[in-house]
């Protein structure tokens, strides 16, 4: 089984749902994707990031 990262780094987000590394970055800044900060560097947590696009899927206006 292969093992899945559950913290993901803004890059890899922006891999993931294959959009621009500063589209990421000022989503997650705004808040519209959930994430955290450590130090001076955002990360995103896998699960969140799939709840989001599920609301997105279901039209949530975020």
């Amino acid at each position: 089984m292969e093992h899945e990262q559950e913290i993901m780094t803004v890059s890899q987000v922006a891999e993931y749902l294959q959009i621009s590394e500063v589209t990421t970055y000022k989503l997650v800044q705004e808040g519209r994707i959930p994430g955290f900060k450590i130090g001076r560097h955002w990360r995103v947590r896998k699960e969140d990031l799939r709840e989001y696009i599920g609301k997105l899927k279901h039209g949530e206006n975020l």
